[in-house]
């Protein structure tokens, strides 16, 4: 098997994230507020906004519950190493 180039283990965007995102199941599918009172969210890793306004990221991964979310080109850098399970909303 060959494993594509992963994201170095000095990455900037590397926050801790494995203590709560190893193996998560995601949601692929277009960005909503999921809590009240709630109009944006960030990307777990570089930080992106995610939001319903045209400038901001529209479309991305979510956890199950909606409060993790993660853009596509993170997505694609960390999904080997994360082990992420995700399907369409």
């Amino acid at each position: 098997m060959i494993k594509k180039n992963l994201p170095p283990e000095d990455d900037w965007r590397r926050q801790g994230q494995e203590k709560y995102l190893i193996g998560i199941k995601l949601l692929r599918h277009n960005y909503y507020p999921s809590y009240k009172n709630w109009d944006h969210d960030h990307c777990e890793f570089c930080g992106e906004k995610f939001s319903i306004d045209k400038a901001d990221l529209n479309f991305g991964y979510s956890s199950l519950d909606f409060y993790n979310w993660i853009c596509e080109p993170c997505f694609n850098d960390f999904n080997e190493e994360f082990k992420w399970e995700t399907e369409e909303e």
